[in-house]
């Protein structure tokens, strides 16, 4: 069991469970109609590259980075990439709208902003070019528009960038800010609100001891409700990292029984 009061950071904390989990399976997708993983040493060594993608792209510790896609396991690498540059990550709903991207935005002073593919990356890139402080875009499927960065090609930056990833790890207090989550705006324009990495780890914490209430085994999660929302997002992706274990990604609500019974 790691322990808890001695985490620093979310990414120190991740870091800490890939090295000891190794090759096992952690990530969970479909590809081709079957779930194929992803393991640890692999998220971990993509985690790297794409920090140091964003290094290269400018990304400097305390800015903010939107993230704008689908649950999935490059959500979860670009989360983690984020924090582990430094930065803090800004998600955003895959159902906003230009206007609700552009304040998000905006409002978080996004300087970096990553989305997934058409129609949630033409509706992040259209507010993005509205907002003065986003000065790189990077899209996860397909070409990249005109002065955007595909994921490939981001990770390809990382592999030329040095490696600085672990000082700036090293440097994450349990006080400083991991993301800014908006509320949904039904009382007004959406209001950022500040998780610390000591307000996820306590979660986490309390979350351990009601799970051992009913006992620890080989874990598996099942992710579906969005992982912009604080819930799933300590829930569904930062406790289970935190007992390592494998998390499944939905492939969305229409099929979550089916992928009930396939996950276990």
């Amino acid at each position: 069991m790691i322990d808890y009061d001695k985490v620093r950071s979310l990414p120190a904390m991740f870091g800490e469970i890939a090295a000891a989990r190794g090759d096992r399976p952690f990530l969970w997708s479909k590809q081709a109609g079957r779930y194929q993983p992803m393991s640890w040493s692999q998220t971990a060594r993509t985690v790297n590259r794409l920090a140091r993608g964003l290094v290269a792209l400018g990304v400097q510790p305390g800015d903010r980075v939107a993230l704008a896609a689908e649950n999935r396991p490059e959500w979860a690498i670009a989360d983690l990439a984020i924090m582990s540059a430094g930065a803090i990550t800004v998600p955003a709903y895959t159902t906003n709208t230009v206007d609700d991207h552009r304040h998000i935005f905006g409002n978080s002073g996004a300087r970096l902003v990553i989305a997934s593919k058409p129609p949630v990356s033409d509706r992040a890139i259209a507010a993005a070019a509205q907002v003065p402080s986003v000065q790189a875009i990077i899209v996860m499927d397909g070409a990249a528009p005109e002065g955007a960065h595909t994921w490939d090609a981001a990770l390809a930056r990382g592999d030329d960038q040095p490696d600085d990833i672990a000082r700036r790890i090293a440097a994450l207090g349990p006080d400083d800010i991991a993301c800014i989550i908006h509320t949904s705006g039904t009382g007004g324009l959406p209001k950022g609100v500040i998780a610390t990495q000591r307000n996820i780890i306590a979660n986490c914490r309390g979350a351990y001891h009601l799970l051992e209430m009913l006992g620890l085994g080989d874990e598996v999660f099942l992710n579906f409700l969005p992982l912009s929302h604080s819930y799933e997002h300590t829930a569904g992706l930062m406790f289970p990292i935190s007992i390592g274990a494998q998390i499944y990604f939905a492939e969305g609500a229409d099929s979550l029984a089916a992928n009930l019974v396939e996950v276990r």
